[in-house]
């Protein structure tokens, strides 16, 4: 593969991944010293965040997504490469890819995570994941399509397994995805299916450790259930998932849920390469990493964000797979490999958490940064502000807060399509 040929003081760095992590670093390093090479198999950089949203027909890709190329556009050392990565080759330096052969002095692995269905194949083939943007449309068109499908079917049976929804993993993500379907139920789908029952219609959402929000304090997991029970979802800890077959769910107590729609937000895992060691990853497959983000067994290759293990005293599962991270280690990788040019010593990470958060709907939400604690109105409006600001392009951010006002204000959003790719006719 042909590539922009190097000046005499530039190094090479080729990252995989456009991501929080990859964006800030590929910003950050552009320069005479450094070429970045930004390897990604799609040509958009997504704030995952907000991937529920879309899911439940409140926002637009689009909206959600902006062109690397045009993030891009002023940064003379930054090109770009779509294609996905194959293996990666430590001793000749190289990675390889579906376009051909990258040669690199730093290699950076920001790939992210997948998700994690925890060895369960009926899992994998039948609940639906939103790690995506093509995830998220394809749970749009499932949810609307399903809908559609309940006002045919004969049997009140066939019905509910059309019109219960499951939602498995009580992380912001669970919280917030059904909050936002009991706000569709209540608000929403009546008007657009006055032929439907929503009285008759389940939003639940399954927990298997004894509280939702793990990663926030106790108080915050009772407010947010409360608030979910208080507008209808059916809240269920303590109940592990044991399979689900596309047409019902069963549970560890030994009970089914009659259920065509399982949403699986419970946990998600690393993937590795064809050329990384056994010895550098962990057990769910993420990467190991030490306190300078190097990557275990491979010199000059480091990792960041959600893919990279980082086992310190504070943190010795490693770090939460949250943006913050990804971008703070990314911002002092950058300075890092400025250092070994300057053969100055590199700085050990440490991660300033900024705090928590998560939305169940309008007016409610839930906010920790430090021993502060927070909840409802105000913590909502923290929540909107911060999501706001970290979604890449100006106008990205004016047509989402537009979208959440005419939300606000009238409970009905107009982006209820399903949109399916058409086969090309020879």
């Amino acid at each position: 593969m042909e590539l922009p040929a190097l000046n005499n003081q530039q190094k090479r760095v080729i990252i995989v991944g456009a991501g929080f992590a990859g964006i800030r670093l590929a910003k950050k390093l552009s320069s005479r010293y450094f070429q970045v090479i930004l390897v990604d198999k799609h040509n958009y950089h997504q704030f995952q965040p907000l991937l529920y949203q879309v899911a439940t027909s409140g926002l637009e890709p689009s909206s959600i997504s902006f062109p690397l190329r045009k993030i891009f556009q002023s940064y003379a050392h930054v090109f770009m490469r779509i294609t996905e990565v194959l293996s990666v080759d430590t001793g000749n330096h190289e990675v390889t890819t579906s376009a051909g052969t990258l040669p690199y002095d730093y290699l950076v692995l920001a790939y992210g995570a997948t998700t994690n269905y925890f060895g369960n194949a009926n899992l994998q083939k039948h609940a639906y994941a939103m790690k995506s943007v093509a995830e998220a449309l394809l749970l749009r068109n499932t949810l609307l399509r399903q809908l559609e499908d309940a006002l045919t079917v004969s049997s009140d049976e066939e019905r509910m397994a059309l019109l219960n929804v499951v939602v498995v993993g009580g992380g912001p993500t669970g919280v917030e995805l059904a909050g936002t379907l009991v706000e569709m139920k209540n608000t929403i789908l009546p008007k657009d299916y006055t032929e439907l029952n929503f009285k008759q219609m389940r939003i639940i959402l399954l927990e298997a450790s004894p509280k939702l929000l793990g990663a926030m304090s106790a108080e915050s997991g009772e407010k947010v259930a409360g608030y979910l029970k208080q507008m209808g979802v059916e809240v269920l800890t303590g109940v592990a998932v044991k399979d689900f077959d596309g047409q019902a769910v069963s549970l560890s107590d030994g009970s089914i849920i009659r259920s065509k729609c399982l949403i699986w937000a419970a946990g998600v895992k690393g993937f590795s390469l064809p050329g990384i060691p056994a010895p550098s990853l962990a057990t769910n497959e993420r990467i190991l990493v030490n306190t300078y983000n190097e990557v275990k067994d491979m010199p000059n290759v480091f990792a960041l964000g959600d893919i990279a293990l980082m086992q310190t005293d504070a943190y010795q599962r490693g770090h939460p797979q949250v943006a913050p991270v990804a971008i703070q280690q990314a911002t002092l990788l950058a300075q890092n490999l400025k250092n070994i040019l300057e053969n100055k010593p590199m700085k050990p990470f440490v991660y300033n958490d900024q705090g928590s958060m998560a939305t169940v709907g309008k007016n409610k939400a839930v906010v920790e940064i430090g021993n502060l604690k927070l909840g409802g109105f105000f913590a909502w409006l923290i929540w909107m502000a911060v999501h706001l600001m970290s979604i890449v392009g100006v106008k990205n951010r004016i047509f989402v807060f537009l979208n959440w006002v005419w939300h606000y204000f009238t409970h009905d959003p107009s982006l209820r399509l399903m949109i399916k790719p058409s086969e090309r006719k020879n």
